[in-house]
């Protein structure tokens, strides 16, 4: 009976506090359904181009001393890519140090004969004013004064000839490092160690996949259409969202296909760019038109269709929602949804119609590891995992 009755009392003190544990609002992040510009659009098909290509090519000739890089080698810009054997360059750059040093030495005596010749000359133009000396005496003293100043320019001239053969000769030592002219990757290697690198020989590749652009070729009968800064959403081979900016439409046209080249800034893209990537692009070719948005993240699907939770007075309210296109990292909302409510982007996995919850929004996001961060963490660009594999078990698609 004792027994029976410790056993009761530690029943009552252990229940409230499993009942509290259990109550405690779920940690989530939240973000807003906005309102968005959408168009009709086409479907076009693009490439992802490097702003940036350059075949490196070495501006001295010799025999490549080092290679220093790889293919598939990440480079900054003033990276060492070769250098060239430069023993023979810095005996130039000494001979042209001493040449010059002979030039200036040279230089300064024939400008001291000049001072001497000149002192000489202003003597005898006084000393003949005072008919002192002969007309010849004078006329000797001006043309050795012209002779001293003939040599004193000769020298000076010899003496610029010398800077520029050092100029020279620092620029090919200087140059016998072959560097990166920017940050990019090392796509293809042009030369070994031990081969002679000629004047232009390119001694390697790079390119620039920070900086890339989209081309395509629209439909003439499309251009007029189209803005420069207009927004266009597409999408990689591999699935991976672009949002792209229109920045010129060429004035050229292809006869054959009646199509023109499109330029786009890349604004931003999932996964890693690579040039030639193909691109397909949902081109706007109508007016605008309002609607809401909603993150992707936001979204899980139930046997009824799509649905969403609204944080709404720290608790979670589910919301049945019909989606439209893709927008980017968004879709568009047919029904279910107004511009500026807030959902749930983030552990709605687990959540409970009316549980209650702590949101955090996504601009004020917390530190990686934290609980509401590692609740229901889904892949990136896609709708959560979980979700996903509930449509499939279903036998539905899951939104890609």
């Amino acid at each position: 009976m004792a027994r029976f009755i410790l056993c009761l009392i530690l029943a009552v003190l252990i229940v409230p506090s499993a009942a509290t544990s259990q109550g405690r609002p779920a940690g989530v992040l939240t973000d807003v359904v906005t309102e968005e510009q959408v168009s009709e659009t086409i479907s076009i098909f693009g490439e992802l181009v490097a702003e940036r290509q350059s075949r490196v090519a070495a501006r001295i000739a010799g025999v490549a001393d080092t290679v220093s890089v790889e293919v598939g080698d990440s480079v900054s810009a003033g990276d060492v890519l070769a250098t060239i054997d430069g023993d023979l360059l810095s005996i130039e750059l000494a001979r042209s140090e001493a040449d010059l040093a002979v030039a200036e030495a040279a230089a300064n005596t024939a400008r001291l004969q000049v001072e001497t010749a000149e002192t000489a000359y202003f003597r005898a133009e006084r000393l003949q004013e005072r008919s002192i000396i002969s007309d010849a005496t004078y006329e000797e003293r001006l043309n050795a004064l012209s002779v001293a100043k003939g040599r004193h320019a000769e020298a000076e001239a010899r003496v610029n000839v010398s800077k520029m053969a050092l100029r020279r000769a620092r620029y090919d030592l200087d140059n016998a490092t072959v560097r990166a002219p920017f940050d990019g990757i090392v796509i293809e290697v042009g030369t070994e160690v031990g081969q002679f690198v000629g004047l232009g020989t390119e001694v390697a590749r790079l390119i620039d996949t920070g900086d890339i652009r989209v081309e395509a070729n629209v439909p003439a009968r499309f251009i007029e259409a189209l803005q420069p800064g207009q927004t266009v959403y597409g999408r990689t081979g591999s699935g991976g969202a672009v949002v792209l900016e229109l920045r010129a439409a060429l004035p050229t046209e292809f006869s054959s296909t009646r199509t023109r080249p499109v330029v786009f800034d890349v604004v931003s893209k999932e996964g890693i760019p690579a040039a030639g990537q193909s691109v397909t692009l949902d081109l706007p070719v109508s007016a605008a038109r309002s609607v809401a948005a909603v993150p992707k993240d936001a979204l899980i699907q139930s046997r009824g269709g799509w649905q969403v939770f609204i944080a709404k007075d720290g608790i979670a309210e589910p919301r049945s929602v019909e989606i439209g296109i893709a927008l980017g990292d968004r879709y568009e909302v047919v029904s279910g949804l107004e511009a500026g409510e807030v959902v749930v982007v983030r552990g709605n996995e687990r959540l409970r119609p009316g549980q209650q919850i702590s949101p955090t929004p996504v601009d004020g996001r917390i530190e990686e590891g934290s609980q509401s961060e590692q609740i229901g963490k889904g892949a990136a660009g896609q709708p959560k995992k979980q979700a996903a594999a509930r449509a499939a078990d279903q036998g539905q698609d899951p939104l890609m």
